[in-house]
């Protein structure tokens, strides 16, 4: 059965300011499906879609509203997308894997099958190594995509650290803030554990590769796992006030998604991403070493 859902709009001036959350409900305006919400400009072109999996996960729809195109990030649980891609006439031309763990690459297969049954045109299966289900084409860091419509550009980021084939898929169109979709690398006020990696790959992730990224780029994960997050981020710096504020917004508001964030507002936030800066973080680290602090706070967390 399906019930109702609600539609977000992200603004540019509620990126300005990032201590505060950046989606905003928009009045009257319902979906038809449970388990997924837009996140988009007003009148935009291009479409965000987030669709709840399993417990936690989060897959996600991108599309070009004028040529139809689109991809589709960790469809773990492909039938709850069908739906919205047949209703909306909407062409698939990537499906963006993550990396290879079951949680996210687990429903490639039976995606391009469900497709088949539908006389849909085969989407090329991107990511960062053979492990990954069904993947037919292997993307590298900075490799960029065909783009979707005439506009929207996806570019690849290699993560390693969680896994090894990590991949985070950045996404931008002109006239819109730009957006990442962080898998099990970066969540909303932490990140993911050292399954395959270093505190030296995480730091190189979070500080280089995704820290540099504009202030105002909207950050997608692949969990929600943030009110714990942002407990263990006031436990290790509880003087933060921005993590103090985006806390109780988020107890005040228990049943709500917390995507998306933005880069900016991690930084602010996020103790994984404040490894260099903070006085706090380093005195609870007993380390000054960037490194041996993401060591620490992520030995901490694992047990928190």
């Amino acid at each position: 059965m399906f019930v109702a859902g609600r539609i977000y709009q992200v603004s540019v001036s509620s990126i300005l300011r990032f201590s505060k959350l950046i989606h905003l409900e928009s009045s009257g305006h319902h979906c038809q499906y449970r388990n997924f919400q837009t996140s988009s400009l007003k009148g935009a072109k291009m479409i965000i879609q987030h669709f709840n999996a399993w417990s936690d996960n989060y897959m996600y729809v991108i599309h070009d509203e004028d040529s139809k195109e689109s991809a589709v990030v960790d469809p773990v649980e492909p039938k709850k997308i069908l739906p919205y891609l047949r209703e909306r006439g909407l062409s698939l031309k990537y499906i963006l894997t993550t990396h290879s763990h079951a949680d996210h690459a687990g429903g490639n297969s039976l995606l391009l099958q469900l497709l088949q049954a539908d006389g849909a045109p085969k989407p090329q299966v991107c990511g960062g190594g053979s492990k990954v289900q069904s993947v037919s084409r292997l993307v590298t860091h900075n490799e960029s995509l065909e783009p979707l419509g005439s506009a929207i550009s996806i570019r690849c980021l290699y993560t390693p650290c969680h896994t090894q084939d990590h991949i985070c898929y950045l996404v931008e169109r002109p006239g819109h803030s730009p957006a990442v979709f962080t898998g099990d690398t970066l969540f909303i006020a932490g990140c993911g554990r050292f399954f395959e990696g270093s505190p030296e790959q995480m730091c190189a992730n979070l500080l280089d590769t995704l820290g540099r990224l504009a202030p105002d780029t909207r950050v997608y994960c692949g969990h929600e796992y943030t009110r714990k997050n942002l407990q263990f981020a006031a436990s290790v710096e509880p003087d933060n006030a921005d993590v103090r504020a985006k806390l109780e917004r988020c107890l005040a508001s228990p049943d709500s998604p917390t995507i998306p964030s933005t880069i900016g507002e991690e930084l602010l936030t996020n103790p994984f991403m404040r490894v260099g800066e903070s006085a706090a973080l380093q005195r609870c680290a007993g380390s000054s070493d960037p490194v041996k602090v993401m060591a620490a706070l992520r030995k901490q967390k694992d047990s928190f």
